[in-house]
């Protein structure tokens, strides 16, 4: 699979170079720490990406596999595939129709992308291009929004999220009240995480103006890039006024399986 692959066009509240910068290269390495935590018997052969945005998922998955593809259903999210997962393969598609042939991953994963799907349609695909005893990696995480000194931070997202409102059409995942009948899945384990980050004034900002709501709202014209900026530096000041705070981000990580078939992972 080669970067010709890279066609079509889907709009989106993704769809926006802005956005794709900074799902590149100002996210705080939460996919990364998720997927060290994963033990498997010795790399697997090939791993797929479903829904990996800019690519920072896709190239945390790279110590876990030979080959690794990338698949996206917006093209514009990858425009910087080359710098953030050099060694990984980009398709662009959806994940109610993996454009690939049966039993063709050992691994599949897919971060907090399926809460876009028709879920039952993309747990079946999953399944059919999964090999018998390949896994399923699906996990997730909340926006930073908790610190570990004090609820400063909390209060804050609260007052964030009034200024910017959320319009990315997401849609939470009870991943333990799954109806997996029919899919061709099981579920093998399922962990709920926390995973902390030492992030300065600069990092927080960064990370934080690049959040979906906050795109739209410049793309909407209802502020300015530099005007989201100021605001969000200026009332995060007394919030980051000890110069770090550990950010705990709030995940999940569930593993699961072809329904009748073992697993390889240790």
């Amino acid at each position: 699979m080669s970067d010709a692959d890279l066609g079509g066009a889907m709009k989106s509240v993704y769809d926006s170079e802005r956005l794709a910068a900074s799902y590149a290269f100002d996210r705080p390495p939460v996919h990364q720490r998720i997927l060290e935590s994963i033990r498997l018997k010795g790399s697997v052969g090939r791993a797929l990406d479903i829904g990996c945005g800019a690519g920072v998922s896709t190239a945390a998955l790279a110590p876990l596999a030979e080959y690794v593809i990338g698949l996206e259903p917006v093209p514009a999210m990858l425009v910087h595939r080359r710098s953030v997962a050099p060694s990984a393969r980009f398709v662009i598609g959806t994940a109610e129709g993996l454009p690939f042939a049966a039993a063709s991953f050992d691994l599949v994963a897919a971060a907090g992308s399926l809460n876009y799907t028709d879920l039952s349609a993309a747990l079946a695909e999953v399944a059919r291009v999964l090999t018998p005893d390949g896994i399923f990696l699906l996990y997730d995480f909340s926006q930073g929004r908790y610190s570990r000194t004090g609820d400063a931070l909390e209060t804050w997202f609260k007052s964030f999220q009034q200024r910017f409102p959320s319009s990315s059409g997401w849609r939470p995942l009870a991943v333990q009240e799954l109806r997996l009948a029919g899919t061709g899945l099981r579920l093998l384990d399922y962990t709920d995480l926390e995973i902390p980050i030492r992030m300065t004034l600069d990092d927080y900002l960064r990370y934080v103006l690049g959040e979906v709501n906050v795109d739209s709202a410049i793309a909407r014209g209802d502020d300015s890039a530099e005007q989201a900026r100021d605001w969000c530096h200026r009332t995060l000041v007394e919030v980051f006024r000890s110069g770090e705070l550990t950010v705990v981000f709030r995940g999940y990580l569930a593993t699961l399986a072809p329904a009748g078939h073992g697993c390889s992972h240790g």
